[in-house]
């Protein structure tokens, strides 16, 4: 199953197919009036800046509300900071909500419950498209948390496999779409800033002392821990409670 265009696409797509009409009709116009090549000309370019025009005002509307959102400090956020977030964000619709322990989480970062229901959440604060793996882990952590469903949320946006796998199990995925309308839709005040998370929680030392690379939060069979980017050339390793 194809996975939707995001919204920011498809007004792309959109606008590019609207100053091609506009360039024609425009052009048409001119040429109705002057009837000569130079009216043509005139009408296309007026077409075109009028477009263009409308792009610049809607591309400066979502600049402003990305801003307003707080997600470029989102993405500078490790995934711990990012859990910490996501938690005061869920209280703040209503949702009890409680960040499991780093080490043997089982597949949720967070446990969430509102009107007598229980939903896992896997937190995923990636530079990249979150995969099929984050959706099974959430998949699976339904039993064993005895949860009704499953989200999987993400400063990102997921690949095809994982919207599908989603699609065919109990698992909810929040892109980074939604995740910033989720943010705008709160009354200003009701969470605490990305920045003020990160001033709050900062990861000290975050520097390979082998090599001078950045340390990067990792996920294995034994829990989350820091990882040196450079891997597999470095690997140094370092425990969340030594941060």
């Amino acid at each position: 199953m194809a996975r939707r265009k995001s919204k920011a696409k498809q007004e792309e797509e959109f606008f590019e197919g609207l100053a091609g009409i506009a360039a024609m009709a425009f052009g048409f116009v001119g040429f109705m009036i002057s009837k000569s090549l130079y009216g043509v000309v005139v009408g296309v370019i007026l077409g075109l800046a009028m477009v263009f025009s409308i792009m610049r005002y809607i591309g400066n509307k979502r600049a402003e509300r990305l801003k307003m959102s707080g997600i470029d400090d989102i993405d500078k956020m490790d995934g711990v900071q990012f859990e910490k977030y996501l938690g005061h964000l869920l209280r703040a619709q209503g949702y009890k909500a409680e960040v499991t322990k780093a080490a043997g989480d089982y597949g949720a970062d967070l446990l969430i419950q509102k009107d007598g229901k229980k939903i896992v959440v896997q937190a995923k604060r990636y530079s990249k498209n979150v995969g099929i793996k984050a959706v099974q882990e959430a998949q699976a952590a339904i039993a064993h948390y005895g949860a009704t469903e499953a989200w999987v949320i993400s400063n990102s946006d997921y690949t095809t496999a994982a919207y599908d796998l989603a699609n065919s199990n109990r698992v909810k995925l929040i892109n980074r779409e939604a995740l910033i309308e989720m943010i705008l839709a709160m009354n200003p005040g009701a969470v605490p800033t990305p920045n003020a998370i990160i001033i709050e929680s900062p990861v000290a030392e975050m520097i390979c002392p082998k090599c001078g690379s950045k340390l990067v939060l990792r996920s294995g069979a034994r829990g989350q821990f820091y990882g040196c980017s450079s891997f597999p050339k470095c690997r140094h390793i370092r425990s969340i409670t030594a941060v």
